[in-house]
């Protein structure tokens, strides 16, 4: 036996017999994974459209949409049978070539928008890490070494890399990371004098989104986002939207800088760009992006031909004007039947905020701290809704919602709420 034999050999022999695993529950999740989240007992099994059934077979009526990641629904048809077809023609490609699915996604969004380049990546949080980069790379090429900070937002959001984590303000999400990155600086959110305040010739950006997601469902008013913008112009600084969560028709317009008319410098997507498949982009301009050179940044799977190809059906849906006008109907119908809501249980809600159908109930005074208990009594009716911190109950339904299916939610909503109310608040 020679030794390449022997070694083969060896190697079979030290293989594990392999486990199959017959049966998953939830505690299977506690037994196998690491501990960074704390889901429902619920484990849906299959989806279409805006339902889901869990493995009792139980249906749900899903109003967070994966977290504004599934805007067309569960399998939708089109987007099925594209996925399917590129997954008999091919499947991936380093970026040392370059593929047919990619460079029709780049030239859609860039006629799109207002963006000549765009970087592919494969998450919100590595839209916005390479958004980060692209700025200081840009003021350092541009201005020198000293012009590296960055201004945030408190109560933002921008993912959950180092750098990322680190310019969204909560420290809840840093706490027991650091050191962190420096030269990041936060300031109020929607508060124009602040930041006029914090704006100097050292920044190299200012960072927002047009609608706070997980902060707590905070639209930003335009009149912020345009001072914003003159800030960013008079101190040589880029303007960079975050629209991961508020992108991609949420708010009734293709992106939500759209409906402000206020453009940024640099814009980061993700979540509703794949519809459910993991994809991100970063846009910018041509000027801007040359900052970037070969080598300077890069991913593995960014831009690869299956995400791209479910990246350019999703766009070409959601950008028809029809379909576009639907959303704001839509979101017109269900803003009401919140007010409504309200308005019935004025004990419980104080008020309803947002843009488009990214929208959230804050909870009153004597019910703070309960968005979550609310969301579990809901989950019982068959009604899957999501919180924006422990005082905001949050809904972000598919795009495609219909008016009967809205009814239907208030219907669930309100049989929640009457059993959540029935359980005395000292009885918790």
């Amino acid at each position: 036996m020679n030794e390449s034999t022997s070694m083969q050999s060896g190697a079979a022999t030290a293989m594990p017999v392999p486990m199959t695993v017959t049966t998953v529950t939830r505690k299977t999740f506690d037994a196998v994974m690491v501990p960074v989240y704390a889901p429902s007992a619920v484990v849906p099994v299959r989806g279409a459209g805006m339902e889901v059934w869990d493995q009792d077979g139980k249906r749900y009526l899903d109003f967070t949409a994966g977290i504004a990641v599934t805007s067309l629904g569960h399998a939708h048809p089109a987007v099925v049978e594209a996925l399917c077809v590129q997954a008999k023609t091919l499947w991936h490609l380093s970026n040392g070539f370059t593929n047919e699915p990619v460079l029709r996604l780049a030239t859609a969004l860039t006629q799109a928008t207002f963006a000549e380049r765009v970087f592919f990546c494969n998450s919100g949080a590595e839209a916005n890490e390479a958004a980060f980069k692209l700025a200081r790379k840009y003021a350092s090429n541009k201005f020198g070494p000293a012009k590296s900070r960055i201004i945030s937002c408190t109560n933002s959001f921008h993912g959950r890399t180092l750098f990322t984590v680190s310019v969204g303000g909560q420290p809840k999400y840093t706490e027991g990371f650091g050191p962190l990155p420096q030269q990041i600086e936060h300031i109020p959110y929607n508060d124009i004098e602040a930041a006029r305040a914090a704006m100097g010739d050292d920044v190299c950006a200012l960072v927002v989104e047009p609608v706070q997601g997980e902060g707590g469902v905070v639209p930003a008013s335009k009149e912020y986002l345009q001072a914003l913008r003159e800030l960013c112009d008079q101190h040589n600084a880029l303007l960079i939207f975050d629209e991961v969560q508020c992108g991609m028709g949420r708010t009734g317009t293709l992106f939500a800088y759209m409906g402000y008319g206020v453009t940024p410098d640099i814009l980061s997507s993700a979540k509703a760009l794949g519809n459910g498949y993991p994809i991100g982009a970063m846009l910018t301009t041509a000027a801007i992006a040359a900052s970037f050179s070969v080598g300077t940044h890069g991913t593995t799977y960014g831009g690869n031909p299956m995400a791209a190809t479910v990246a350019l059906k999703v766009l070409e849906i959601i950008q028809a004007p029809e379909f576009l006008a639907r959303v704001r109907q839509a979101a017109v119908k269900l803003t009401a039947m919140l007010h409504l809501i309200i308005s019935d249980y004025p004990q419980v809600f104080s008020l309803v905020r947002g843009s488009g159908l990214m929208l959230g109930m804050v909870l009153s005074e004597q019910y703070r701290g309960r968005a979550k208990d609310i969301t579990r009594a809901t989950e019982a009716e068959g009604l899957m809704l999501l919180i924006a911190g422990p005082d905001v109950l949050r809904w972000l339904p598919a795009l495609i919602v219909s008016d009967a299916q809205i009814e239907e939610a208030e219907r669930l909503l309100r049989r929640a709420l009457d059993v959540f109310l029935a359980v005395p608040v000292t009885a918790l």
